[in-house]
């Protein structure tokens, strides 16, 4: 590990430029090390050679060392972030999209403290669908009662439906690497007030799991929980939320 003996050193050059360390703060070299346990330790296992790490980090800080390192936090993970995608390539480890790495205030934590969350998160892009921000002339979201949300964004429910995968060609295309590049449809039939629908599986290697459980094919509704790859899905009705 080489390396981030390496980046420890560049860290502390860095950060004896712009403030003098005391005992008792939180040393960058401390969150370095506890998003490698984060990786190690939440890796999803993908294949024999290679496992899906956490990509998007957030650090709670107490004030005093919020202050002291939050200014400087693109100077931190200009170091950082290429150093955990080399700890990556090294472990054989992949990630869902870019590297990102959040620096938050906490006010309950104690000086010298921090907390490290971490999350899997996949870009999602849209060939041609609504979501919930678009107000198309057809009014076609205002009759949808159903909406697929994908990593906070909101796809209506409406005839015909779309397909979903990692390709280029898939309508709803999610950069998760547990996705095939033609995973699934989602199908929607029926009139507004009486819409059926359901998701099939295309053929995909890793299969989909609705509600806890691994189906080719399964009719959807209103809470209905999809997951795909290592991304989740929910169907709800966005009235009043």
């Amino acid at each position: 590990m080489g390396f981030l003996d390496k980046l420890e050193r560049q860290l502390e050059g860095a950060i004896n430029k712009a403030f003098t360390m005391f005992p008792g703060d939180v040393m960058p070299m401390e969150i370095v090390n506890a998003m490698i346990k984060e990786m190690d330790v939440r890796g999803k296992v993908l294949s024999p050679e290679r496992r899906l790490a956490p990509n998007d980090f957030t650090v709670r800080l107490a004030q005093r060392d919020y202050e002291r390192l939050a200014p400087y936090s693109r100077t931190l993970n200009a170091q950082i972030i290429p150093t955990l995608r080399e700890y990556a390539v090294e472990r054989g480890y992949v990630f869902n999209d870019t590297l990102t790495i959040s620096y938050l205030l906490d006010e309950t934590l104690k000086a010298g403290s921090f907390t490290l969350d971490s999350q899997v998160i996949a870009s999602v892009v849209d060939r041609a669908l609504p979501t919930a921000g678009d107000e198309p002339p057809s009014g076609r979201l205002q009759r949808a009662p159903l909406v697929l949300e994908v990593n906070g964004v909101r796809h209506p429910l409406v005839p015909p439906g779309f397909t979903i995968g990692r390709g280029s060609d898939s309508d709803l295309r999610i950069s998760d690497p547990g996705i095939s590049r033609l995973h699934a449809r989602i199908e929607v039939t029926g009139e507004p007030n009486r819409l059926q629908i359901k998701i099939i599986d295309l053929g995909s290697a890793n299969g989909i799991t609705v509600n806890g459980e691994q189906v080719l094919e399964t009719e959807l509704g209103s809470g209905s929980r999809i997951e795909i790859g290592s991304t989740r899905m929910l169907v709800h009705t966005p009235i009043g939320e």
